[in-house]
């Protein structure tokens, strides 16, 4: 495991995100970096029963990404990560449309698969973005969810740091 401190990387914003372009800036040549979990979540067409023509994002600025990087520490703190970058997009985004990003580097795959879902689960439920969601019908917030508070709260029963897989 590295002894450098975990790259941590945030950033909101308006445009599309490049996979392989946050891929090579995630890893920038850090050989020690052994496993990547990814994670790009998407817009659905379709959510509750109806049809979902567009969805709407919006964050708290500055407010946002303190959370995001508060997270990230966290994350930090109970897995040897040498990187994690978190990407978040905001404005209008249609069916199809990239969302989120979340990619983790560490020497194991355990620590970035686990990092990785810790991550968005704990952006799910404590993250500042208000989401609403435009159907035929019309436009709705979006509520959270109990099932996202329940993934986040798994993790307050993890031992503080995973077994090392080789």
């Amino acid at each position: 495991m590295s002894s450098q401190p975990t790259r941590i990387f945030v950033e909101i914003r308006r445009d599309d995100f490049d996979l392989s372009q946050e891929h090579a800036a995630l890893v920038d040549g850090d050989r020690g970096i052994g496993a990547v979990a990814a994670f790009v979540g998407m817009v659905r067409d379709l959510n509750l029963a109806d049809d979902v023509v567009a969805l709407e994002l919006e964050h708290y600025p500055g407010m946002t990404e303190k959370s995001l990087v508060r997270i990230a520490n966290l994350a930090a703190g109970r897995w040897p990560l040498q990187s994690i970058r978190i990407i978040h997009r905001i404005g209008k985004l249609f069916p199809g449309d990239n969302i989120v990003l979340v990619l983790t580097a560490s020497d194991h795959r355990h620590a970035a698969y686990e990092s990785n879902m810790f991550i968005m689960d704990y952006l799910k439920t404590e993250a500042p973005f208000w989401k609403k969601e435009w159907t035929p019908d019309g436009a709705r917030w979006i509520e959270s969810r109990k099932h996202d508070a329940d993934a986040a709260g798994r993790w307050s029963s993890s031992p503080d740091k995973p077994a090392d897989d080789h």
